[in-house]
């Protein structure tokens, strides 16, 4: 259903008030006990996830694929890769997820397929079907334009392959083996609704979209639309509200907020944007300890169309990319947090977990994790950061955070049954992080542990309607390592205040026209009284959600 102009009307659309949980199915749980994560053990672990709090998963890619980049290399779209389960696996979980009131969205991978797909094997054996033009080639080696390099910088040299069989050029962005492709030719936009039809008719409710920016872009030849860029993205924004009203797309759109602002158009392309901006910020604030750099990330964002949003997270499961930010920011994260060459990736980002980024210290991932949960926008957590789990930069790339999910002290930490030879990738056995001392068994018991104080993020979040309805505020503080920010409704003040130095700080919030008297804490049992006592003690790493009902403003 649209309203006027074609923008879809939403009203409050749930994936406003999503909690999301990202996936690698293949790193989560393994249920056959090959070693391979899998459909099977992602279904067995649903109650968990529901017990939780989340409403969202997000699956990385399934798809079959070669598998030379995680995936994200599909040589068939229509299919499951065998090694996490079949058809009916898949199913069944999506089944199970429904009945615990958990909704689905899966990764659309459609900038680019793998060298393998039958698509590119048709196109360069002959140049006259009409997949020779789902991809872009040509005869000579075209000119580069200044500035355009590869996703990959340092691993790939070049955007242009030459194929022995085609005898051609092929465009690509990212590596060699993964061709771009067209989509200006109106035969590929049909391609891409029939998959986004296929995964929506089993239930899927949306999808994030890969290297959005990348799809719309000119590739090589100028084959993108130079009149409508975005109007594919319009093309399946639509569709997906017309097979399943109140479908989401999330983009994967990292570029400068006033740049990635468009792909939200009036609502009608992308409802949901990753907010690739405020991590590099956020993790500037914990390097520097102030509040100052969290703030002009919130500030760089542009106020999205009603019914769209911003998802905050503190990484996803690539790299910590900074190479859209100020050199000093991306120099003072990088000091405190990345100073070896083994934790930084292609010059820009960081291949490193949150929890040994902040050395395990639980005070300062629980703040960490409240900013989040805290902020105006869906939250995003990936799989095992609610325990706090490692990393491993003995693996190449984006293996380094995607570690095996850690479930019990017990063999390969719960994760498979199968001898550790046979496991998709090594579990953690040594240091602070190693599956005997964070797993989710021994924190499930203790109400003290990081899992439950983010089941009580999650819950908190869920059962204040102010998160959703209210309207955000900014707030200042004395301290100048005090994060302040609020919401606002009718009257109501849900105050949100961190503290992000390892000191003690003595705060006075600035409230500026509004006047609260008297907040309670929602986490814990403390009051604050501002007539008695303006000033709010905040230990090192403190956080506190107050709220002050009807005290007027």
């Amino acid at each position: 259903m649209t309203g006027d102009g074609g923008v879809p009307d939403r009203g409050n659309s749930w994936y406003e008030e999503a909690v999301i949980y990202c996936v690698d199915v293949e790193k989560f749980a393994d249920g056959n006990g090959d070693g391979i994560g899998d459909f099977i053990g992602l279904t067995e672990k649903v109650t968990y996830l529901s017990e939780l709090g989340i409403t969202c998963i997000w699956l990385l890619p399934f798809y079959r694929s070669p598998d030379r980049d995680n995936g994200y290399d599909v040589s068939d779209f229509y299919s499951i890769n065998p090694k996490v389960g079949s058809l009916d696996d898949f199913l069944a979980f999506l089944h199970n997820a429904g009945e615990h009131g958990i909704r689905v969205i899966i990764d659309l991978v459609v900038n680019h397929t793998s060298d393998q797909h039958p698509w590119f094997q048709a196109a360069r054996r002959d140049d006259k079907t009409r997949y020779r033009d789902y991809y872009v080639w040509s005869g000579d080696p075209p000119p580069v334009a200044a500035g355009a390099k590869s996703i990959f910088p340092g691993e790939v040299d070049s955007l242009w392959t030459y194929d022995e069989v085609a005898r051609a050029y092929y465009f690509h962005n990212f590596y060699e083996f993964q061709p771009e492709l067209n989509a200006a030719n109106p035969q590929v936009r049909e391609e891409i609704l029939r998959i986004v039809d296929y995964w929506i008719a089993f239930g899927v409710s949306g999808f994030r979209l890969d290297a959005a920016p990348l799809i719309i872009a000119d590739k090589g030849l100028e084959h993108a639309n130079p009149r409508d860029p975005h109007g594919i993205l319009r093309q399946i924004g639509a569709y997906v509200q017309d097979r399943r009203p109140g479908g989401v797309l999330l983009g994967e759109v990292n570029l400068p907020p006033q740049a990635s602002d468009s792909f939200f158009g009036e609502g009608e392309q992308l409802q949901l944007l990753l907010n690739f901006m405020l991590a590099c910020y956020l993790f500037a604030g914990f390097a520097r300890e102030e509040a100052a750099p969290i703030n002009q990330g919130l500030s760089l964002l542009p106020e999205p169309p009603p019914g769209c949003d911003w998802v905050n997270f503190l990484r996803n499961l690539d790299e910590l990319d900074f190479s859209r930010v100020p050199s000093d920011l991306k120099q003072s994260v990088f000091e405190a947090f990345a100073s070896k060459e083994e934790m930084q990736v292609f010059g820009r980002g960081i291949r490193r977990r949150v929890a040994p980024m902040l050395n395990g210290e639980q005070r300062r991932i629980e703040l960490a994790l409240s900013i989040i949960f805290s902020l105006k926008g869906p939250p995003l957590i990936v799989y095992g950061d609610e325990i706090g789990i490692g990393e491993d930069l003995s693996q190449t790339g984006r293996n380094s955070v995607r570690v095996p999910m850690q479930w019990s002290g017990g063999k390969n930490g719960g994760f498979s049954t199968a001898n550790s030879g046979k496991l998709c990738q090594p579990v953690l056995t040594d240091g602070p992080f190693c599956y005997r001392k964070v797993n989710v068994a021994d924190q499930q018991n203790d109400p003290n542990s990081l899992l439950n104080r983010v089941r009580r993020f999650i819950r908190l979040r869920r059962n204040q309607p102010i998160f959703a309805k209210g309207r955000s505020v900014r707030l200042g503080a004395t301290d100048p390592a005090v994060l302040v920010h609020g919401f606002e409704d009718a009257g109501d003040l849900l105050l949100l205040v961190h503290n992000l130095a390892g000191r003690t700080s003595r705060v006075e919030i600035n409230f500026g026209g509004m006047q609260p008297r008297h907040f309670r804490d929602l986490i814990g049992y403390f009051e604050f009284d501002i007539a008695k006592n303006p000033r709010l003690e905040l230990e090192p790493y403190a956080y506190r959600w107050l709220i002050s009902e009807g005290n007027g403003s």
